[in-house]
């Protein structure tokens, strides 16, 4: 669902474990671009086992085997208008067809599947923004060539200005292990902090602006961005001063037994048009209806969270991370999951040990929860965007995901996806259920 090119070098089928840092020292060899060209290319098959459920709703997983795939390709250009100046333009092509129509489960199985895909290809920009850096004395580090970013050296203390269209996740929570479901963990509760409703169309794009401050080992981020006109549909609102999600986030970088980590801190704040949990299931008590949070929308709602994330590298080949989140809960999903709290944890490991050094393994759980007012809604027969069974026997939904990624060359990599999902949508009444994928993906 999310579409992710960030300024640190993830790993493709050839580059399995990145470096945390993402750059490489300044007295490697670098030479820098005035211009670069990368083009990705992914496509994701998903097989749903048939599962037992006490009874389904509207928005309820489907209970029979399912089919899915989704495919997406992405040309990133880059361009060096001036000194300190970097412009890039992403055009992208998706289709695809959910599980049960992108409904049924809190934490989504396909990261990479957007709610405006469908069966017929669509061509579209995905991002179109402006990097402005503003370089200061101090050590400095050498850049590759990759999707959004163009070789050269930048001082580890520098201001840098990110304006235009993009992802909000292309500059906050950039985690090393678990980021990018063409490459990583698939789950949507794994590629981001599972509660943060942050600013995105159906695609996962929006418009913004963030200002970043690198001194060192910390660095301070901050951005707005404008939000959908209405919860997770593809039009925006311009109205940047009325409508919009605002983020601010510290991160800073440490070693610890010899071994690179680091530490990010993220609050975030929505203001928009919603409606509140309480507000629908107090009107649907008065009524003798079922709550309906349609009804009850109105201007001046605030969506607040916060999520912490760490990540650390143990020797040469492992890598750990963690994620912890929280909303508030009181509003509805406007642009991502419907969790309002998250706990996420796991490990990759590279294949150095089976002679394998460019294949990697992947190991993580999540564990998903609501807020009270959003399980009353839901145990009243609501409906929100993405879950309703009609009913709810809360718990938790819990999630396990394992992969193996097998480089097949230098920029071909397939990978062998499994998940585990228990209490899908919250509702212990229904699941487990096992979902296997296969994943192609090819970067130049």
């Amino acid at each position: 669902m999310r579409r992710i090119f960030s300024r640190s070098k993830f790993f493709t089928g050839c580059a399995v474990l990145p470096l945390l840092t993402g750059y490489a020292y300044a007295d490697e060899a670098s030479t820098a671009e005035d211009w670069n060209a990368h083009l990705q290319s992914t496509y994701t098959w998903q097989n749903k086992h048939a599962f037992a459920a006490a009874y389904s709703g509207t928005n309820s997983l489907s209970t029979s085997r399912e089919l899915s795939y989704s495919w997406t390709t992405t040309l990133a250009l880059g361009w060096r208008p001036w000194q300190g100046g970097e412009l890039y333009v992403n055009p992208e092509a998706a289709q695809g067809i959910p599980l049960s129509g992108l409904t049924g489960l809190g934490g989504f199985s396909n990261g990479d599947m957007g709610r405006a895909s469908g069966s017929n290809l669509k061509l579209y920009r995905a991002r179109l923004f402006l990097r402005q850096s503003w370089q200061q004395d101090g050590e400095t580090e050498a850049l590759e060539s990759a999707a959004n970013q163009l070789a050269g050296t930048q001082s580890r203390r520098r201001w840098v200005l990110t304006a235009g269209n993009l992802s909000v996740l292309d500059v906050f929570d950039p985690n090393s292990y678990a980021h990018d479901p063409r490459t990583q963990f698939l789950n949507w509760s794994l590629m981001t902090y599972g509660a943060y409703d942050y600013a995105a169309d159906a695609r996962g794009y929006t418009w913004g602006a963030t200002l970043e401050r690198y001194f060192d080992n910390w660095v301070l981020r901050a951005g707005r961005f404008i939000e959908p006109r209405q919860p997770n549909q593809q039009a925006l609102d311009p109205k940047i001063w009325q409508h919009y999600g605002d983020q601010i986030e510290l991160e800073h970088a440490h070693t610890l037994a010899g071994q690179p980590g680091r530490v990010r801190v993220l609050a975030f704040n929505s203001h928009l048009r919603m409606a509140r949990f309480e507000d629908a299931t107090q009107l649907a008590s008065r009524t003798g209806s079922t709550p309906e949070i349609g009804l009850v929308r109105h201007g001046d709602q605030h969506k607040r969270g916060l999520g912490i994330s760490v990540e650390q590298a143990v020797g040469a080949d492992l890598g750990l991370f963690g994620r912890y989140s929280k909303a508030d809960g009181q509003t509805e999903t406007y642009a991502f999951t419907e969790i309002d709290q998250s706990l996420t944890a796991g490990a990759v490991l590279r294949g150095t040990a089976w002679q394998r050094a460019q294949d990697s393994i992947g190991v993580a759980v999540a564990s998903n929860g609501l807020s009270g007012a959003r399980r009353a809604y839901l145990a009243a027969g609501g409906i929100s965007f993405f879950i309703g069974d009609g009913a709810l026997q809360y718990r938790q939904e819990q999630a396990v995901e394992a992969y193996y990624n097998l480089a097949l060359n230098k920029s071909l990599a397939l990978t062998l996806d499994w998940q585990r999902i228990r209490h899908p949508a919250y509702n212990a009444a229904r699941g487990p259920v096992d979902i296997a994928s296969l994943r192609l993906h090819t970067e130049f």
